[in-house]
């Protein structure tokens, strides 16, 4: 809660310093070696500054996620079997643009007893430097909690020289795209856990509503496009394809999208406007206000569309039929499978969890938004008094296994 109050009290500290870096960046956007979207997640404003606290005092007010009983066992008498939570240790956060991600971070490593090594990219430098040194100055406040439980790192050397301490790091979170994700991956031995890309969709069913279609679909493209978790590919129904796209098309067009169409597309609504979708659409994650769409001829075909080409981020389902949701939510395989919601609920602090490092497209160990359990591995304590396991071995003593409450 100290924390989240010293970033209100520093706003005009860490604006300033943001402004910097956005000035630097500028030439960059200019000459198109920066995307407007990579610049978007660069900008930090006013009400980012009060939302920076808002995420720390959310998961501030959780429940510790630390020394959670998470199973009782009783072996034998006299020998009892516990298992509970723990922090993870040292956790390394490589990330690009987004310096509200410092803060985030920061919370969740706080309350779950871990110590942060970030990484910054350097269109960001300054403003993640304002940030951490509120943090650390915050710290100062607290001696049972150590200042360097939060560093940052500055160069890439450092990242190599971070990449290279398995001894003392005890996971590694890049935050960036699928090749930034899979270098990191390589030329590390810690365990990588990436967040990577999110080619998302939004699937239109034959027996959707046609007010939800086009509503979710306009919030999951424009409402933040930069986001991973924003709609990248539109997949409509042949049956509902002329009614909802005339609309949806207006309105998507009306906010400055770009479409990208297959040919059934072009054929029914014509090339005014529109653009022919190439294959490399269909696996693109723009970060922008770009928007790949495609006519199906069935549920199974929408579906099949994804499992090639989605990243296991987000996958949404328009319709009305309960069945179709149900096969859709119980099929794809994707950290989030949502019906008649956008994609961009996809999110840690929309999902109650005060905040994320970030969402995981990984299988293992966390998945979607990962907030303060992603960060909390467990152990097993064993009670007992002077027993050995000879006794068992020899048939002289039997396992209990009792499960208690």
């Amino acid at each position: 809660m100290a924390a989240a109050q010293a970033i209100e009290d520093a706003g005009s500290e860490i604006l300033e310093a943001n402004a910097r870096d956005c000035r630097a960046a500028e030439p960059a956007v200019a000459s198109g070696s920066m995307s407007s979207a990579t610049f978007a997640r660069l900008k930090v404003k006013e009400a980012g500054i009060a939302q920076m606290a808002a995420h720390v005092r959310g998961v501030a007010q959780l429940p510790d996620p630390l020394g959670r009983r998470l199973a009782a066992t009783e072996l034998d008498d006299g020998l009892m079997l516990y298992k509970e939570s723990c922090p993870l240790g040292v956790i390394g956060i490589v990330f690009e643009s987004r310096p509200d991600v410092v803060p985030q971070v920061a919370a969740l490593a706080l309350k779950s007893g871990n110590a942060i090594i970030l990484k910054g990219g350097a269109e960001a430098v300054h403003t993640n430097e304002a940030l951490v040194s509120v943090w650390r100055k915050c710290l100062n406040r607290f001696p049972s909690v150590p200042q360097d439980s939060i560093s940052l790192l500055l160069t890439r050397s450092d990242v190599k020289e971070l990449l290279e301490q398995d001894r003392f790091v005890d996971l590694i979170i890049p935050r960036g795209s699928q090749a930034f994700v899979r270098f990191i991956s390589q030329n590390s031995k810690i365990p990588v856990l990436g967040h990577g890309e999110g080619i998302c969709h939004v699937y239109v069913d034959r027996a959707a509503d046609v007010e939800k279609a086009v509503a979710i679909t306009l919030d999951s493209k424009v409402q933040y496009p930069a986001a991973c978790n924003s709609m990248e590919t539109l997949l409509v129904h042949e049956a509902i394809a002329g009614e909802f796209l005339r609309r949806a098309f207006s309105a998507l067009k009306n906010s400055g999208v770009e479409l990208r169409v297959c040919a059934r597309s072009l054929a029914l609504l014509g090339k005014d406007g529109l653009l022919a979708a190439t294959e490399k659409d269909w696996e693109t994650e723009y970060s922008d206000l770009i928007l790949s769409v495609k006519i199906v001829s069935s549920l199974e075909e929408a579906m099949a569309h994804i499992q090639r080409y989605g990243s296991g981020h987000t996958e949404t389902i328009v319709t009305e039929n309960a069945e179709a949701a149900k096969r859709f939510l119980d099929e794809i395989d994707a950290a989030g499978v949502f019906h008649n919601a956008s994609t961009r609920f996809a999110d840690g602090f929309r999902y109650g969890f005060g905040s994320e490092l970030g969402i995981s497209t990984n299988k293992l160990h966390a998945r979607g938004p990962m907030g303060l359990e992603g960060l909390t591995t467990y152990k097993y304590k064993l009670y007992g008094n002077g027993q050995t396991v000879a006794a068992y071995a020899k048939g002289e003593k039997k396992f209990k296994h009792r499960s208690l409450e």
